[in-house]
């Protein structure tokens, strides 16, 4: 015999489950929309979402070293088509424990002086002015975590600074001994540090910084520079780290170390076409979609101290640095890559780059007027997501498609040393394209057979 149902109590029972389930649903909401609105916080540079980044090393530049030297080859950039010109450290540089004749360029002696070396303050104010003529934007190198032994700060401000037990400055990293470590929780500091750098956003006009190892310094602080920063101008901010929770508030871009070695690993035959798969999946879960994230090949301390692109990448040098440009994210050239530079450049001393002529401008132009004109390949949000393609042979093929309003790019990458043949069935790739690199047009149809040399490519841009 079923038991009579008390129709009150259960009524109240459902209105009671129904209250509290609709408040649980709000408040996820909340927090959800909490949570966007912290990942979202951060408004990128309207300009910035096409360009392609360039690393400045003015002492190796030109014969002279100068910003003057530099200036004369700027035409050449801009006919490349780069967009953002990052200047290594144009501060002067500490004496006192040195590294080498001319020292690091991160061991800054004045953050409010330019070097000597490079020019003066009025020379770097007219390069600004020559590369905003030309449509192109600068960003400097900022070196926060610590000065030279001898900056102005060490005498005017030492409780700015880290000490020992005997109240000796100490340096960041044991074998960094050319440099003393910043004390962040003297928040005097952080007023004389962010008044440093909106100096150079006032006064000389420049649009950002690139933060030498950024995750070395609070959040917090890279936070309120970010702002107040922006209340001058819309700045953009590169952080030399891979760490997600600076790119909420502070920062555009981040390194893509992992990608990094990830390629030389492909270019040595430990890793495939299928690690590549497993790292975007990392890195999709790992960073909100409107993040910037920076691809590269090379930099100025990968370049002196772990080998240039050729020593690293061999053959495929061309591969990767084509990669760069069609994966998600800001592609990098370093000073001279463009010139097919291939030796280690000294850190500590002149040794100027040898602006021979090289196929690799040719490539370099190609893609940087690619990614600047196809919504496809732009950075965050405003460009195409990955969708990969599957074909015959994923272990060596590395295919997909990225498309955005009425531009789409589908490209074929072949890491490995050996000539494949891969077959392709899919609907993604139908259409009429341009073969990039062959200069011809061609149809795709659903199945495609192609044939790719050892670290051969294919870039097929929709018409």
């Amino acid at each position: 015999m079923r038991k009579k149902i008390n129709l009150e109590k259960m009524n109240t029972f459902t209105i009671f489950n129904t209250i509290t389930l609709t408040i649980f649903f709000l408040l996820s909401l909340t927090i959800k929309a909490y949570s966007q609105s912290e990942k979202s916080f951060l408004k990128h540079p309207s300009w910035s979402f096409n360009k392609t980044i360039y690393e400045v090393n003015l002492r190796q530049y030109s014969k002279s070293g100068t910003f003057k030297g530099f200036e004369k080859r700027l035409p050449e950039l801009k006919k490349m088509g780069v967009g953002i010109l990052w200047l290594m450290p144009i501060n002067p540089i500490g004496v006192k424990n040195r590294k080498g004749k001319l020292g690091s360029y991160y061991s800054v002696q004045n953050y409010l002086a330019v070097d000597p070396d490079y020019g003066t303050i009025n020379e770097f104010k007219e390069l600004v002015k020559k590369i905003h003529s030309m449509g192109m934007y600068v960003i400097l190198d900022w070196v926060a975590d610590h000065t030279s032994w001898d900056n102005v700060w060490t005498k005017e401000h030492p409780d700015f600074y880290r000490k020992d037990s005997l109240g000796n400055f100490v340096p960041p990293v044991k074998d960094w001994t050319d440099v003393i470590a910043l004390n962040y929780k003297n928040k005097t500091l952080w007023k004389y540090m962010t008044d440093a750098m909106e100096f150079w956003v006032t006064d000389c006009d420049v649009d950002g910084f690139r933060c030498d190892v950024a995750d070395m310094v609070p959040t917090p602080f890279w936070d309120q520079a970010r702002a107040k920063l922006d209340k001058i101008k819309p700045v953009f901010m590169l952080a030399e780290a891979e760490k997600p929770g600076l790119q909420v508030k502070a920062f555009d871009m981040t390194y893509s170390w992992k990608f990094y070695s990830l390629m030389n690993n492909i270019a040595k035959g430990k890793k495939n076409s299928g690690d590549l798969i497993k790292y975007f999946k990392w890195d999709d879960s790992t960073f909100p979609a409107n993040d910037f994230r920076m691809r590269f090949t090379t930099n100025h301390d990968e370049n002196s101290w772990n080998g240039t692109v050729f020593e690293r990448l061999g053959k495929a040098a061309p591969t990767f640095a084509a990669l760069t440009f069609a994966v998600k994210g800001m592609p990098l050239i370093y000073s001279g890559q463009e010139a097919g530079l291939n030796k280690r450049l000294k850190f500590f001393s002149r040794d100027p780059i040898d602006w021979k002529k090289s196929k690799f401008r040719e490539l370099y132009t190609k893609l940087v007027h690619l990614k600047l004109n196809n919504k496809a390949l732009w950075c965050g949000t405003e460009g195409g997501k990955m969708m990969m393609v599957p074909s015959s042979n994923e272990k060596s093929v590395y295919s997909f498609i990225r498309e955005k309003d009425n531009d789409k790019v589908f490209v074929v990458f072949n890491l490995s040393a050996k000539p494949v043949d891969v077959k392709f069935n899919s609907d993604l790739i139908k259409g009429n394209y341009l073969d990039l690199f062959a200069n011809k047009s061609t149809a795709l149809t659903s199945s495609e057979n192609l044939n790719l040399k050892p670290w051969g490519f294919k870039f097929f841009v929709k018409k």
